[in-house]
């Protein structure tokens, strides 16, 4: 293989520079370590992958997005892009170089005779939810709503409402963005229609993303959604009810359902570990407590579930993935039904886990009980996205905050899925998945580890060869090469 052409080797951002720099930008502002906001715009969701900058530009346009990925390059200063930061490897994040952090654009525009949201590359999906719903519409986005949207949507994006509309990626009607020549595009299925299948899972190796226009749906009425708890050491009996359910609810909610199962540590006296489900349904009350009967007459510890304006469902997590401490995200897939001895063995492994490392009582394991059939509607072809079949996501989400537990902490997110994708490789040589869609069984946005070719193949498969040409044409030099997802060489 013949290596990419490697970027020049990294200089040391000076005080001329930043003068230099400073003086060529025309509206944004340049923040250098000395400034009080600094401070504020270094910090990332997690703490373990926040790096001191040597300057921080509040990008307030593509022009002088493009002023500034001009100027790195071409002074071989190292720089990365920053929407909502909840990248856990680190890739938001410089060490001595520049970052370009798009916060400062955060506009959303809804047209509602057209159904579309557009919004600005910096914004959070809190501020999407909130201004569709001001129109009585909704698109699909994050289950955390101040996650960026660049970041969900450019790695394919899975929410509460993939099972009637698919990804946020099937959504997505354009974008425009930066690309490393400095060069405003726009694509679509229309326009740079090879880029715009490649920014569609593989986005953030091609360029800063400053505009997305979604398709909306109309959302004018209240979903059902909330929290319900249990005790697995109180009432053992539960977990495979309610893991019967979770797994029956796939086909029989036709997408309008969808619930959340997951592990984490109970609040106090008590903190142990809980099983967590999250129900959802998009209709009436008495069709969603009909639905969820079985699961809600199990008498759950708390139950939170009511009728909520669906802009605030995203915000159901929020509590448990706070911004601070440290934390790292891996993923895999399981196919249902999940068997009751593999979910009693995850359990078994978590416990294990936080009863070790007690300073990870925060951490989480979560499975995606969604309907993947409208996903699966779309080819794994027809954009660079790779990981639709008939199976959901889990994420494995340590969290701790001493440095000294980093090894043991990641180490069990990689050794967890590990033991996921050995069921779900079983559950294809046995028949459990029939379909031929081939999927990959990695979502690549829960991928938090540092980059690795093998990883870039892991998460494209067949797609990846397509996007290493892609990348020759449009960025070959490989300057947005942060991401984990694709080779640092090309063929």
């Amino acid at each position: 293989m013949a290596p990419l052409s490697e970027p020049p080797t990294r200089t040391h951002l000076s005080l001329q520079m930043v003068e230099d720099l400073r003086s060529s930008l025309e509206t944004s502002e340049l923040l250098t370590p000395e400034a009080d906001a600094y401070r504020v715009k270094i910090r990332r969701w997690a703490e373990s992958s926040e790096k001191k900058a040597g300057a921080i530009l509040l990008a307030s346009s593509p022009t002088d997005i493009s002023t500034t990925l001009l100027f790195a390059q071409s002074h071989g200063i190292d720089f990365a892009v920053c929407g909502g930061g909840h990248s856990t490897s680190g890739s938001s994040s410089s060490t001595g170089g520049i970052v370009i952090d798009l916060s400062s654009m955060r506009s959303v525009h809804v047209d509602p005779s057209m159904r579309t949201i557009t919004a600005q590359g910096g914004c959070l999906w809190a501020d999407v939810d909130a201004a569709a719903a001001e129109h009585g519409l909704a698109t699909v986005g994050g289950t955390i709503n101040h996650t960026g949207i660049g970041g969900l949507t450019l790695g394919g994006g899975y929410g509460w409402l993939s099972g009637q509309y698919g990804l946020v990626i099937d959504n997505l009607i354009s974008i425009e963005m930066v690309l490393a020549n400095g060069r405003s595009i726009k694509a679509s299925a229309t326009e740079n229609a090879d880029l715009f299948w490649a920014v569609r899972g593989a986005g953030q190796s091609f360029g800063v993303a400053t505009s997305f226009t979604y398709r909306a749906f109309e959302q004018s009425s209240p979903v059902f959604a909330g929290t319900l708890t249990f005790d697995p050491s109180e009432s053992p009996d539960k977990i495979p009810q309610v893991l019967a359910f979770a797994n029956n609810s796939i086909e029989a909610g036709q997408g309008h359902a969808a619930c959340m199962l997951g592990f984490a540590v109970g609040p106090p006296p008590n903190s142990a570990p809980i099983l967590v489900c999250s129900p959802f349904f998009n209709g009436p009350e008495d069709q969603a407590r009909a639905f969820f009967k079985h699961l809600l007459d199990l008498d759950p510890i708390t139950n939170s579930a009511a009728m909520i304006p669906y802009s605030h469902v995203n915000g159901m997590f929020n509590a448990v993935a706070q911004h601070g401490g440290r934390k790292s995200t891996k993923g895999g897939a399981f196919a249902a039904p999940m068997r009751v001895e593999f979910f009693q063995s995850l359990f078994e492994k978590f416990c294990h886990f936080v009863t070790e490392v007690p300073d990870a009582r925060d951490s989480l394991l979560l499975m995606e009980f969604f309907s993947p059939n409208k996903v699966c509607q779309v080819d794994n072809r027809a954009m660079s996205f790779a990981n639709r079949d008939h199976y959901n996501n889990i994420l494995a989400n340590p969290q701790w905050k001493d440095e000294a537990n980093d090894g043991k902490c990641r180490q069990w997110a990689r050794d967890i899925t590990t033991m996921i994708r050995r069921e779900l490789e079983a559950c294809k040589t046995d028949g459990r998945i029939g379909s031929k869609m081939e999927g990959v069984g990695t979502y690549g946005n829960y991928e938090g580890d540092v980059a690795s070719e093998e990883k870039g193949r892991t998460i494209f498969g067949a797609n990846y060869d397509r996007l290493i040409e892609l990348k020759k044409r449009f960025d070959p030099s490989n300057a947005f090469g942060k991401g984990h997802l694709l080779s640092p060489q090309l063929d």
